[in-house]
């Protein structure tokens, strides 16, 4: 469906923006200055934004003022979100594709692969946005995209069992869920027997053992960071908390599972996302959200998930492309709608502490700031398989140490590290 944006009645003034180098700048489109009457010799032409139907409203507001200040023209096309990605690929190399694509950070290793994406220069206006957001949209220490909201996964405890208080630790956790009297002291997926490293990795990092190691840019490389003492380390928790140990993890637990034995009761304590709030609410469970408790150690970062607005690299306006990212939908005002639109974290600083009044949300933003973004490089694609099944199997009883380095010499070998 495409969406029409006629000439604006509604007149705002833009921010000047002094352009620079962002953490991802460099080599890219530069973010021009905004100006009344077509100063970036918009006028007559045409920019395709594509997006889905929750934010086409928000991005619409924005573009009211991005028409009557430049005499362009917003055109807007709404999809269903799954298509946008492989729409993305097919139709830029041809010239059919959008100027602007609104999508998650994970695409980002197939984009730039493909060359279908642009560099965005953000100049002063990223120190406005969460660090961990803007790394998420930087590859081999270039940005790529305008990130506008964030996810992680977080503790949650059910208060009437256990309070509101944070634990600092996991041991701390697995005693007070222990003195709650209920079946088990804690829940975690475990994907049914195919393992569910994406829920664990908070307590994994929590030994000092990423899964693939950034560099100064905040950008990952295709190292393993899980090899060594520290993963083993983690492997023999894992193996601790299996059936030859505490048995606190079985394997036999999947997303439903897990939300029925926090909901009735069965359980004070999960970690879980933002999307699995209704449930709890629905339930009727009072819930408190607070950073993943450290079972290493060392501070547990799970993966952060952010979305926000690519550039084409095949836009024919794309210095106007880029003054709307940057001008338009940088600001607190574009951010606060699109919240309003979809309500996710927000990635914009002030705005994501504004509504982190909220303390569910200001659990989850507490988690995602202690977070890592989940690695978009080609590379991941080979890690999942092996990663999940040997988190499996040691907490299935397998030998730790064995099982765990056999899985890291096996993805080392299917990435070329």
């Amino acid at each position: 469906m495409r969406k029409h944006l006629g000439l604006g009645a509604l007149a705002v003034t833009s921010a000047m923006l002094l352009v620079g180098c962002s953490s991802g700048g460099g080599g890219g489109t530069s973010a021009p200055e905004a100006s009344e009457g077509g100063g970036t010799g918009g006028s007559g032409a045409e920019i395709v934004v594509w997006t889905d139907a929750e934010r086409e409203q928000a991005i619409a507001d924005a573009a009211v003022a991005f028409e009557e200040e430049t005499g362009a023209t917003v055109t807007l096309v709404a999809k269903n979100f799954e298509d946008l990605r492989n729409d993305f690929l097919a139709q830029v190399p041809t010239g059919e594709g959008p100027d602007i694509t609104v999508g998650a950070h994970d695409w980002l290793g197939a984009l730039v692969t493909a060359g279908v994406v642009n560099t965005v220069d953000l100049g002063e206006k990223a120190a406005n946005f969460e660090q961990v957001a803007i790394d998420a949209m930087t590859y081999e220490g270039q940005l790529y995209a305008l990130p506008y909201s964030l996810e992680a996964m977080a503790l949650i405890q059910n208060t009437a069992l256990v309070g509101e208080e944070a634990p600092a630790t996991w041991d701390e956790m697995i005693q007070k869920g222990l003195a709650a009297g209920t079946e088990r002291p804690v829940v975690l997926n475990t994907g049914s027997e195919v393992g569910d490293a994406y829920t664990m990795y908070g307590l994994q990092t929590s030994f000092g053992a990423p899964v693939f190691v950034q560099d100064e840019s905040g950008s990952y490389t295709s190292e393993l960071g899980m090899g060594g003492p520290e993963g083993e380390a983690f492997a023999q928790w894992l193996h601790g908390n299996g059936t030859a140990g505490t048995g606190y993890i079985p394997t036999t637990v999947n997303y439903d599972i897990n939300i029925e034995l926090f909901t009735s009761g069965q359980t004070p304590y999960t970690i879980q996302g933002p999307w699995a709030i209704n449930a709890f609410a629905d339930a009727g469970v009072d819930v408190a959200v607070n950073p993943i408790p450290s079972a290493g150690g060392e501070t547990a970062a799970p993966f952060v998930g952010v979305q926000g607005f690519y550039l084409s690299s095949q836009s024919e306006n794309a210095l106007l492309a880029t003054d709307f990212l940057v001008n338009y939908l940088a600001t607190e005002d574009a951010q606060r709608a699109l919240y309003e639109a979809d309500p996710r974290i927000p990635a914009y600083s002030t705005l994501a502490e504004e509504v982190a009044e909220d303390p569910i949300i200001a659990g989850f933003l507490a988690s995602a700031q202690n977070g890592v973004p989940m690695p978009s490089i080609p590379e991941m694609g080979s890690v999942w398989e092996f990663w999940n099944s040997a988190q499996s199997q040691i907490l299935n009883g397998a030998d730790p140490v064995s099982t765990w380095n056999k899985m890291v010499t096996d993805v080392e070998a299917e990435v070329g590290a």
